[in-house]
């Protein structure tokens, strides 16, 4: 049986592997395993994301939506010590290792959770996020219309999404999904295939 990386509870072997690589400018070793997103290592698209973003602010509130096993999370964490980040999946095996990531380099500011396991009155600085394009694009809108809209005044969020799968239309959409004035959607960056949309919160 073969699980997609959203699949609530993966059926796929377990079995973890050790991950080296650099996050945030410093040597990291995580865990990864099967049944969950990119757990041979940082995928195009996350890479991308994180190499053409601006730095996150010192301290804020900030979320990475569909976490995996914490690659954004981590990196906003080691970059921001004094932040409170959210890690949000509905993958249960990549929560587990999401948190025992964070745990293993001392992160005790990364709160680890299904989407309704964060307070309703929580609201985010800022967003990174690799969507999970393939879920389809009712679910891919649901998230967005759920997590977009609690930007707090001022905050931004930044997601990465392949040009050939639709990121110019999904462009589009939140457009009209969150208008002017109170949204700013545009197009931030372009590399390597993928597009890095900013949507901004004006007020």
């Amino acid at each position: 049986m073969s699980d997609h990386y959203f699949t609530a509870e993966p059926a796929s072997a377990a079995e973890q592997r050790s991950l080296s690589l650099e996050l945030a400018g410093r040597p990291v070793t995580v865990r990864t395993a099967g049944g969950i997103f990119s757990p041979d290592g940082l995928d195009k698209g996350t890479a991308v994301l994180l190499h053409e973003v601006p730095a996150p602010p010192a301290s804020g509130t900030f979320l990475d939506l569909g976490c995996g096993w914490g690659p954004i999370a981590l990196t906003l964490a080691l970059s921001s010590p004094d932040a409170t980040v959210y890690a949000v999946d509905v993958n249960e095996r990549a929560l587990d290792l999401a948190r025992a990531n964070a745990r293993s380099l001392g992160l005790d500011r990364v709160h680890v959770s299904r989407p309704d396991g964060i307070p309703g009155d929580v609201s985010f600085d800022l967003i990174w996020s690799n969507p999970p394009i393939r879920v389809g694009k009712a679910v891919l809108h649901d998230l967005m219309r759920t997590w977009l809209p609690r930007l707090a005044p001022g905050g931004v969020a930044y997601l990465v999404v392949q040009k050939n799968l639709g990121s110019d239309s999904l462009q589009r959409w939140l457009a009209d999904e969150l208008p002017a004035p109170g949204y700013a959607v545009s197009r931030f960056a372009s590399d390597k295939g993928f597009r890095v949309l900013e949507v901004r919160r004006v007020r």
